[in-house]
């Protein structure tokens, strides 16, 4: 059996996606600051019958994020999928005249260094495998900066851009890296924006193995 491991795990998108990648077949690693949100959301996955485990790590942390992965493969098995999609801290979106050098410091440690490490530290086992995916989610400023949100659409964009090389740099190794923009907010009476929706949308991601961005709707105009 293989491991979905999912940073940034939570009660909405996370956990409807740890449900999904679940209830086809697979382990799931939850990766979170919050041990006590690990507890209620591994305690709900086994009511449906999904092997989970969580695992305590800061994603500012490089190091706890490389023990929290390690432990789960010795742990669960294999890491197949990894999701890489914590929640933005608010302070992150400062308006860029008001952003300043420092104020970029853990916005790019988040999603950059961040994604960075958990890549090299499932990498290995996806080539002992012979397969793997990377599913990476954003919001829109990856793709279209606001100037009111400046850090995360610096960071995000930085994060755009280490996928995307991950992409072309792994499709030889049957390693697929794949993007999904969340345009607006993610909402239960969303048509295309709901956890549940976003969930099979990701799973088809994986499935698929079709290109490297994917938009949850449009852009707005």
């Amino acid at each position: 059996m293989t491991t979905f491991a999912l940073v940034g795990a939570g009660p909405g998108l996370g956990l409807a996606t740890a449900r999904r990648f679940g209830t086809a077949g697979h382990s799931v690693a939850l990766v979170s600051r919050n041990a006590e949100h690990l507890e209620e959301l591994t305690a709900e996955l086994a009511g449906d019958g999904i092997r989970a485990r969580g695992f305590t790590a800061d994603v500012l942390d490089p190091a706890s994020l490389t023990t929290a992965l390690g432990t789960a493969a010795d742990a669960l098995g294999p890491v197949e999928i990894l999701q890489y999609s914590p929640v933005p801290r608010a302070d992150f979106m400062r308006p860029v005249l008001d952003t300043g050098a420092d104020d970029l410091d853990a916005p790019l440690s988040f999603s950059v260094k961040g994604p960075v490490t958990c890549v090299n530290a499932v990498l290995p086992g996806m080539r002992d495998l012979g397969r793997g995916t990377l599913l990476f989610v954003n919001g829109g400023t990856a793709v279209r900066p606001h100037p009111d949100r400046a850090g995360t659409s610096i960071a995000f964009a930085a994060e755009s851009a280490y996928a995307r090389m991950l992409h072309d740099a792994l499709a030889p190794e049957n390693i697929h890296a794949a993007q999904l923009i969340i345009p607006g907010a993610i909402r239960p009476d969303a048509e295309h924006s709901s956890p549940a929706v976003l969930a099979r949308r990701l799973y088809d991601v994986h499935v698929a193995r079709d290109g490297f961005r994917h938009f949850a709707e449009p852009l707005p105009e």
